[in-house]
């Protein structure tokens, strides 16, 4: 596929965030993306994820965002025919602190209130659910059977095949090296292969999106570190 001289927008980045930016463009009517990757769809950080899903978090919005993650993680292999590997094994949060207890507890009680099924366990129901658990390092913990993980090559996959499906272009092999501006604004994205001229320029180049920002004159407070 060539690349083209201008589109809507230009998502920098192929891994599950610019995939799945692209899909849900394309699912609100922008059919004008196109989605760029130096490399491989899912080369970067994806590759490696651990693809665990958890539909918890400590704010109302953040929760609902993972919620809704894990139904669509759940349909799309309906949608698009690509397998994803979603799998809703629960999650089993446990303590090994009364302090640790009362935190997890607190999640507990916020994801009641978010229509979130989930509920406290003793040490001897987490032995139950768990028998591989030592329940003499632990003091007590809870269970979300709504979770899950995925696998997060395939979950790419899948929103790339349906943002596809839906008129965005994702080219592979192209290395984007610089915006052009104008009134502090990006309106077009410079690659090894040609400049495309654009309305809007997503960065989603996970750890390298520093130095993306920086070509745009744009300061991410983005640092990666060895682990």
């Amino acid at each position: 596929m060539s690349l083209p001289t201008q589109a809507r927008t230009v998502i920098v980045g192929g891994g599950i965030i610019g995939a799945s930016i692209a899909y849900h463009l394309t699912k609100l009517g922008w059919s004008d993306v196109v989605l760029l990757e130096r490399g491989q769809l899912t080369c970067g950080t994806t590759w490696h994820a651990a693809g665990l899903v958890n539909q918890l978090r400590t704010t109302h919005t953040m929760t609902d965002l993972c919620r809704y993650g894990a139904q669509l993680f759940a349909g799309l292999k309906d949608e698009t025919g690509q397998e994803t590997g979603f799998r809703r094994t629960g999650s089993l949060p446990v303590a090994r602190t009364p302090e640790r207890l009362t935190e997890i507890a607190r999640l507990i009680s916020l994801g009641k209130t978010f229509g979130v099924d989930a509920h406290m366990l003793s040490r001897d129901e987490i032995k139950a659910l768990h028998p591989l658990v030592d329940i003499d390092q632990v003091v007590g913990g809870a269970f979300i059977p709504g979770d899950g993980s995925t696998n997060p090559i395939d979950t790419t996959q899948a929103l790339a095949k349906g943002a596809r499906s839906s008129g965005a272009k994702l080219l592979e092999g192209v290395t984007v090296t610089g915006f052009q501006t104008e009134n502090g604004a990006i309106r077009a994205v410079e690659t090894d292969q040609g400049t495309i001229a654009c309305e809007v320029a997503v960065l989603c180049a996970g750890a390298w999106t520093r130095d993306l920002g920086r070509l745009a004159g744009v300061a991410v407070p983005l640092y990666a570190a060895e682990h």
